[in-house]
């Protein structure tokens, strides 16, 4: 802690060079940028060829290198982060930037472990960017810049199409049947009734449509397109808004269709189930369209190949237009002048047009500039777009410059309140629903079944527990 005091007064006194200073770097002398990351997979892929392209180039004309480092999955990144911050025995050098969200930033910020970049940037290169992007790291509200936006998504519907066409062919059902939430509730339904019909010697095996990663986002965005804030955040403080009718919406259009078996969810995230035939349509992140499967696999003899749709993120109908902004963005840690000043270098060369847009066909994230989100800036790149990205870059564009885009601000121990509203709803729904498949199992139809689960006892009892455990969290 002492050895980041001593690195924040160092930071203080030196003055930014975003208003035209003299750059700190030497190319006889490059500045090593350490950057932590939780990429996998072809996200991975995708970012560690812009650094390589960054090194060969600007890099190399300024003097910087940039080390890419991934850290496994979210959870292992934050983890590291606040060991390193903490100067826990056995910890790695804390890198100069590292992707956080906002809670993690601001817990790495308590700790005085992160740079304001508000003076490395123009307010013309401000401008640039898409305000709230810019605003989530602007934790005093003072104008501060505390999280560099590198990449963004939001949340669709993603489709299997080829198992969609054919419960659309037999009973009539289009996309405008997925449009809004409660029309995708009465269409699950729909789907797990003409499911079960296939088999009339078993009663009660129908099958779920539809499932959901990132409850936290359901319970969140469905309460603003409802005129509710769950957490109103001022100073680093939360009040809490815990609305009962709204609260109530949001159980009813997912709680019970998931006790009834309309809606489901076994694997880690949805496409996992998509895979395993479990559900033929999920909601998740626009990034996410990247590990849709390209066959379904039920058994080692049953094995198909499907064809994904992306289809816009249903809300309420009677809901105002509100979407989810996430993804994580860089913070740069305190450092000396040459160290924020070369970070900032390479996380304004990566968020330039060119090379967000490449990032951005090639991750399924979605480009931070006003100018780059745009689908024809996107088609006229000349970058390679597969099938799949196009179809996800086409839709979520489109939520983005359409909707209100909405994250909660960061306040302390925000990620234990958002785990509240992440896992409160969605393991009840799990554990209610394991008890209505053995009622099945023995004979019940699925409304005696399910019967105790959907009553207003059920409810109140669920949010007056959850109540409790959020207002620890409070103020």
């Amino acid at each position: 802690m002492v050895a980041v005091c001593m690195v924040l007064a160092m930071a203080a006194a030196l003055t930014g060079c975003g208003e035209g200073g003299k750059s700190p770097l030497d190319p006889k002398n490059p500045v090593t940028v350490e950057v932590w990351n939780y990429y996998n997979g072809d996200q991975l892929t995708a970012f560690d060829g812009l650094v390589k392209e960054f090194n060969e180039t600007v890099g190399k004309e300024k003097g910087i290198i940039v080390k890419s480092s991934s850290q496994g999955s979210v959870n292992d990144l934050e983890t590291n982060v606040m060991a390193s911050l903490k100067g826990e025995v056995g910890a790695a050098e804390m890198p100069n930037i590292f992707m956080a969200y906002a809670d993690t930033a601001y817990a790495a910020d308590q700790l005085g472990g992160i740079a304001d970049l508000r003076g490395y940037l123009t307010n013309e290169e401000i401008s640039t960017y898409i305000d709230s992007y810019i605003e989530e790291g602007d934790f005093s509200g003072k104008g501060e810049i505390k999280i560099f936006p590198m990449a963004k998504s939001t949340e669709v519907l993603v489709l299997n199409k080829t198992d969609w066409d054919v419960f659309a062919a037999e009973t009539g059902a289009s996309y405008d049947d997925l449009a809004d939430l409660e029309s995708l509730v009465r269409t699950a339904k729909a789907y797990y009734e003409w499911t079960d019909a296939k088999t009339p010697d078993i009663a009660g095996d129908g099958k779920a449509l539809y499932g959901r990663d990132a409850m936290a986002n359901y319970m969140l965005i469905g309460s603003m397109q409802l005129g509710t804030e769950i957490f109103r955040v001022a100073d680093g403080k939360m009040k809490l808004d815990f609305d009962k009718a709204t609260v109530r919406k949001l159980w009813d259009n997912y709680y019970i269709p998931f006790v009834k078996g309309y809606f489901a969810a076994t694997g880690r995230f949805r496409s996992d189930d998509i895979k395993i035939g479990n559900v033929i349509a999920y909601v998740g992140s626009s990034s996410s369209t990247t590990f849709f499967p390209d066959t379904v696999n039920k058994s080692d003899e049953e094995s198909y190949p499907i064809e994904m749709e992306v289809l816009p993120c249903p809300g309420f109908a009677d809901g105002a237009a509100y979407a989810v902004q996430q993804g994580a963005g860089m913070a740069v840690a305190a450092g000396s002048e040459a160290e924020v000043y070369a970070s900032v270098e390479f996380l304004k060369w990566f968020t330039a047009d060119e090379q967000n847009i490449a990032f951005s066909v090639r991750s399924g994230y979605l480009p931070v500039k006003r100018t780059a989100n745009d689908k024809a800036a996107i088609t006229d790149s000349g970058v390679e777009i597969s099938q799949k990205m196009g179809k996800t870059l086409n839709v979520a564009v489109d939520m983005v410059n359409n909707h209100t885009t909405y994250t909660t601000r960061a306040f302390e121990n925000g990620a234990k309140a958002r785990s509240i509203l992440e896992y409160a709803m969605s393991d009840r729904a799990v554990e209610d629903r394991a008890v209505v498949a053995e009622r099945l199992a023995s004979g019940q139809s699925l409304e005696e079944a399910a019967a105790e689960f959907c009553t207003d006892a059920c409810f109140e009892a669920w949010y007056e527990e959850t109540l409790k455990k959020l207002q620890e969290y409070e103020g």
